[in-house]
């Protein structure tokens, strides 16, 4: 028969063996977890860059009506009219002015490509600021062109208000009316942002 000494030393053992025996369930269970957050954080991430993806996709689409008449004071003073461009395209480029930058640099880039006054088309920028904060951000961001102020009539008008990152505010839109009076397309680009030589691609291949 074992001795008591005996005894104790093999249940020390297997108690032993029975720790570490729970140690290592507890280890492969804390790696399944860990495995687990991790997949289900790399599904979420993915969900939600896709999600930014598909919202930041442009919104694009060609029409054929008379464009809504407007007059509107322009940031530097005076007044700007769609009648003003009887004769000649206009792009009506409407977005968030003051506050977002790529707004503003959108324009400076625009006023840079030469492609534009080449082919004789004005582009005429649309915001719903006070002329104080807009001209303001204008000499910041080295844009030449006055802006058009809106009260939103404007903007809704053509469908872009609500269609960017505030409601109240104007998207990142362009829409092309041609030499006359007529709407011919239009571009909500959620991303704000639009290379200024496919703006001028897209235009010049919808006036052709």
């Amino acid at each position: 028969m074992p001795s008591g000494s005996a005894t104790r030393l093999n249940k020390r053992e297997q108690l032993l063996a029975e720790a570490r025996a729970a140690q290592r369930h507890q280890e492969r269970r804390r790696t399944l977890i860990t495995r687990v957050s991790w997949l289900v954080g790399l599904l979420i991430v993915g969900t939600l860059v896709m999600v930014g993806l598909l919202s930041a996709r442009p919104e694009t689409g060609v029409v054929q009506e008379i464009a809504t008449p407007f007059t509107l004071p322009l940031s530097e003073g005076g007044e700007v009219s769609l009648a003003d461009f009887a004769g000649s395209p206009v792009i009506l480029y409407f977005n968030e002015g003051a506050g977002c930058d790529s707004c503003l640099m959108q324009m400076a880039e625009i006023e840079k490509n030469p492609g534009f006054a080449e082919a004789g088309i004005a582009v005429l920028p649309i915001v719903m600021n006070s002329a104080e904060h807009i001209n303001a951000e204008r000499e910041r961001l080295h844009v030449q062109a006055p802006f058009a102020l809106d009260d939103g009539k404007v903007s809704s008008a053509y469908g872009t208000l609500g269609n960017g990152m505030h409601e109240g505010l104007p998207g990142h839109g362009f829409v092309l009316i041609d030499a006359d009076g007529v709407q011919r397309w239009y571009g909500n680009y959620p991303s704000m942002w639009l290379d200024p030589e496919e703006l001028l691609e897209i235009v010049t291949a919808e006036l052709a």
